[in-house]
């Protein structure tokens, strides 16, 4: 696995392992003998193929955080080649194998789709025109060389992913515990969520099933900012009445980051994971909010706790 000490990442791994399967992470560190992991350099373009021959599944989750700087010329070009340079590493030198695995489940974004306003998307629709859009198109394209050797590559569009231990989550949270919460703009944007413990559930179900392509991680029932916002207020018992205009993320993000972070709409439907049978852990998003962040309910039921995937 790549990208195994990030927010999806470790969880994925926690996971596998609780259910009884050795993880051997790709790391940038070096490696000694007797250590389980795989050393690489995405960069120089160097990865240690030997001991990935005769591993059952690959997980590759790197790339450079989207929110995390500036969109200057050179982050962007950070933000792209460290997605396109490592998958386009690891596919190659899974195809070379003499023993190689069953299965690459390959990181992409919803950002694929772009700005789509009210429009329902599904894996079958055309990528956008923004700048992260041509970035999850190169992405998905750098799988290309491990799908033409055999492997099956499934390529999992991730939406927003809600942990409060990291995430978009964790950094709205002190902002509307503190009363200071409310829609970005009109609000009317959507957002296609999905809560960590199904974004881990499904990856785990593209690794046990045969699915090959894009697939949408995202729960059932998107929401528009103003509803995510009221939803998250809601269950914090916060107001969220002070609107944020565009321009104030605008100057604190710069705009074009701000626009595709908080601002660009995508209306997303999981129809691979509903036609495939993948049972979501967390479809309505006030109930998702209130088991994570451990809030009493309103009268309504508990979430359904009974699937969390074919694992």
């Amino acid at each position: 696995m790549t990208g195994s000490s990030g927010l999806i990442g470790s969880a994925l791994a926690a996971r596998l392992e609780a259910c009884g399967h050795e993880v051997t992470r790709v790391v940038r560190r070096p490696v000694s003998p007797g250590d389980k992991a795989v050393h690489w350099d995405p960069r120089a373009g160097t990865i240690d193929s030997a001991r990935l021959d005769g591993l059952d599944a690959v997980v590759n989750l790197a790339g450079a955080g989207i929110g995390d700087h500036r969109w200057t010329q050179a982050r962007k070009r950070v933000v792209l080649e460290s997605r396109t340079q490592s998958t386009a590493l690891i596919a190659r030198a899974l195809a070379k194998l003499e023993r190689p695995p069953g299965v690459l489940v390959n990181a992409s974004a919803i950002g694929f789709y772009g700005d789509r306003g009210d429009e329902p998307v599904t894996e079958q629709d055309r990528p956008g025109s923004d700048f992260l859009a041509k970035v999850c198109q190169l992405w998905e394209a750098a799988a290309s060389p491990a799908a033409e050797a055999g492997i099956r590559v499934a390529l999992a569009r991730t939406g927003l992913v809600l942990s409060p231990g990291g995430g978009a989550l964790a950094k709205l949270l002190p902002l509307f515990r503190a009363g200071l919460g409310g829609r970005f703009g009109s609000g009317s944007q959507w957002w296609s969520w999905i809560t960590v413990d199904d974004e881990v559930g499904a990856l785990v179900w593209l690794l046990n099933n045969d699915q090959r392509g894009p697939v949408n991680l995202t729960a059932p029932n998107p929401a528009t900012n103003r509803d995510f916002t009221r939803a998250l207020a809601g269950v914090l018992s916060r107001p969220a009445v002070v609107p944020v205009p565009h321009f104030g993320p605008g100057l604190l993000l710069g705009r074009e980051r701000a626009k595709a972070l908080l601002f660009t709409s995508a209306r997303v439907r999981p129809a691979v994971l509903e036609s495939g049978g993948y049972t979501f852990t967390d479809t309505d998003l006030e109930a998702a909010l209130r088991r994570m962040l451990r809030t009493p309910g309103r009268g309504a039921g508990s979430p359904d706790k009974s699937g969390r995937g074919s694992n």
